[in-house]
């Protein structure tokens, strides 16, 4: 079974910066694409990064050039530098793969951005 542990959100004030880890197990981690996502208050969960197997990267529009993603293949764990956080960032963030034709999530971690 696929288990995927996010850590590292927090509080932080705008223009300041997180760093999210995803920890992965019960796959072969490096042959999997891994992906984040976020959901605020009343809205649906959006797309916000991807890495791929071979580590190619793809973001959404509100997020290119602040935040960055990246995975260690050694530790099976895949990371979400945010810097430059705005309040619009506030949100649930989820770690996702999808593997064997199945997607699974974390439970989240909590990124709240005060003005």
């Amino acid at each position: 079974q696929v288990h995927l542990v996010e850590s590292g959100g927090g509080l932080v004030q705008a223009g300041g910066s997180l760093r999210l880890s995803c920890a992965a197990s019960g796959l072969n981690f490096r042959l999997a694409a891994m992906a984040w996502y976020r959901q605020a208050p009343g809205t649906q969960r959006e797309f916000v990064a991807l890495i791929s197997n071979t580590g190619s990267t793809n973001y959404t529009l509100s997020v290119k050039g602040r935040f960055t993603v990246s995975r260690d293949n050694v530790r099976n764990t895949v990371y979400l530098q945010m810097n430059d956080l705005k309040p619009e960032d506030t949100a649930v963030y989820y770690c996702n793969t999808r593997w064997r034709q199945r997607d699974f999530w974390g439970r989240g971690t909590q990124v709240t951005v005060s003005s």
